[in-house]
C-alpha cells in the first residue's frame, strides 16, 4: 500500500524530533569543549561560544600521553577484530557446512557459554594469564578473540546455513579444494555479517574498561577507555578538558558506523532470513 504524503510528513517528522533527542547530547559536547571556562560555569547557560576554543582540544589531547593510549586501543581493537573475523568465519563454516559425530551436542555446549556471565570467568582468567605472564601486557585482551566468540559464530553460522549447498558441490566438480571454497566461495558470500561483525567487535572493545582495569597496572599500557577515566579522575572538576577528550574518544566508533551501517542491516538481515 502506497504511502500519502501527509503520512510520509508525519513520519519523517517524528523521525525528526527523535533524531534530534538522540543527537543533542552530543551536539552539547561538541560546543561545550569549544567554550572557556567561564562560558561553561555561566548561568543561564549559553548554548553557543563566543569565541571557539580550538586549542582546548590540544591542551586536553597533551596533558596526559594520550597518543600512547590511542596507539594501544587501536593495536587492541584491531587485533581482536582480526582474531574474531578468522576464528568465529572458521568455525560457523564448520558447523554450517559440514557433518560430523556430536555436531549438534557441541553447538549446543558453544551456545551454552553465553550464558555464562563474564564476571564468574574473570577472577580464573587472571590466574591463567598470571600463571603464563602476560598479566600488565595487551596479550589477555587480545588473544582470547583469537578462540572466537559464541554469539559471532552463531549469527554466521546462520547466515551460512541458507546458502545451498549445490554452490559448494559444484566448486568440488571444478577441482576446488577446501580451502578455495572457503576462501573464494563463502568469505565473498560473507562480507555483510563479517562486516557487522567487525563493527560489533569494535564499538565492544574500543569503549572496554573493565578488561583493561584489571589486566593492565602500567600508565603506557592503558587503552584510551582506561586513560580517560584516569584523567577523570585527576580533573573531575575541570569539564573542558573531559569534554574534549571524550568527544575524541567518541569520534572513530560513530565513523565506523556511518561507513558500515549499510551491510549492518544486510548483514542482521541475511542472518534471520
Amino acid at each position: 500500500m502506497k504511502m500519502s504524503k501527509k503520512h510520509k510528513v508525519i513520519i519523517y517528522g517524528l523521525l525528526g524530533l527523535f533524531s534530534l533527542y538522540f543527537l543533542l547530547p552530543f551536539v552539547w559536547v561538541i560546543l561545550s569543549a569549544l567554550k572557556t571556562q567561564a562560558e561553561v560555569f555561566s548561568f543561564p547557560p549559553k548554548i553557543f561560544p563566543k569565541v571557539p576554543q580550538w586549542h582546548n582540544f590540544v591542551d586536553a589531547w597533551n596533558s596526559q600521553p594520550f597518543g600512547t593510549y590511542l596507539m594501544n586501543s587501536v593495536i587492541v581493537t584491531v587485533m581482536t577484530t582480526l582474531g574474531q573475523l578468522i576464528s568465529c568465519s572458521l568455525v560457523a563454516y564448520g558447523f554450517a557446512r559440514y557433518d560430523f559425530k556430536y555436531k549438534n551436542i557441541l553447538f549446543v555446549l558453544l551456545l551454552a557459554t553465553m550464558m555464562i556471565p563474564w564476571d564468574v570467568t574473570m577472577i580464573p582468567l587472571y590466574m591463567e594469564f598470571n600463571l603464563f605472564g602476560w598479566i600488565n601486557t595487551l596479550k589477555p585482551l587480545i588473544v582470547p578473540a583469537f578462540f572466537g566468540s559464541a554469539y559471532y559464530i552463531f549469527l554466521l553460522r546462520q547466515f551460512l546455513m541458507n546458502i545451498p549447498k549445490d554452490l559448494e558441490n559444484a566448486a568440488r566438480i571444478d577441482g576446488a579444494n577446501e580451502f578455495q571454497i572457503f576462501f573464494k566461495i563463502f568469505v565473498p558470500i560473507m562480507k555483510a555479517p563479517l562486516i557487522l561483525i567487525a563493527v560489533l567487535n569494535i564499538l565492544l572493545v574500543w569503549n572496554d574498561y573493565l578488561g583493561p582495569l584489571i589486566y593492565l597496572q602500567d600508565q603506557s599500557k592503558y587503552t584510551l577507555a582506561l586513560g580517560l577515566a584516569a584523567f577523570k579522575g585527576v580533573h573531575t572538576l575541570q569539564i573542558l578538558p573531559i569534554m574534549a577528550i571524550t568527544l575524541v574518544m567518541i569520534v572513530p566508533p560513530v565513523v565506523v558506523f556511518l561507513f558500515a551501517q549499510k551491510y549492518i542491516v544486510e548483514g542482521t538481515s541475511g542472518s534471520i532470513k
